[in-house]
């Protein structure tokens, strides 16, 4: 069998469609999750779709994903701009792992411009809303079909 794509959710990312929804849209995370599963079945994959608050917890399931994805996507919330653990468990992992942002953090305040996750990942979405796991998903089956390892700046 095919193994999953992961899809990482960091911190508040469980509430979207009440939090700021004038930058983050209405969709629950349940609604992005279910859109996910659709997509991610249409182009031949699973999804294994996990949110946490807790910063270990994401970067064991990062590591988890390099051992049991065929790719990963990522939306770091807050750790991106913040952790360079979760840098770290990023570079260590074999597999395509993608950056993914609701709003579009460069437009957002300064200390959102930087993200530690961006130099440690293929590629980063951001700026979509709800469409970037979408564009997330696309990204990854794309790299997997290519079968390239994971690129680094």
């Amino acid at each position: 069998m095919a193994r999953p794509l992961f899809i990482l959710n960091g911190p508040n990312l469980n509430l979207l469609g009440t939090r700021e929804p004038d930058i983050y849209g209405y969709a629950t995370l349940s609604d992005i999750e279910a859109a996910c599963a659709e997509h991610a079945h249409m182009l031949g994959h699973t999804i294994d779709f996990r949110q946490t608050n807790h910063e270990g917890v994401l970067i064991d399931a990062v590591q988890e994903a390099g051992r049991e994805a065929s790719a990963l996507i990522i939306n770091p919330a807050g750790y991106g701009h913040t952790s360079i653990a979760l840098h770290d468990a990023l570079k260590a992992i074999p597999i395509p792992a993608i950056e993914i942002h609701l709003s579009q953090p460069a437009a957002r305040e300064a200390f959102r411009h930087h993200s530690y996750v961006s130099s440690a990942v293929s590629g980063t979405i951001s700026g979509f809303g709800a469409r970037s796991y979408i564009l997330g998903i696309e990204a990854a089956h794309a790299l997997i079909a290519a079968s390239g390892p994971k690129t680094k700046a």
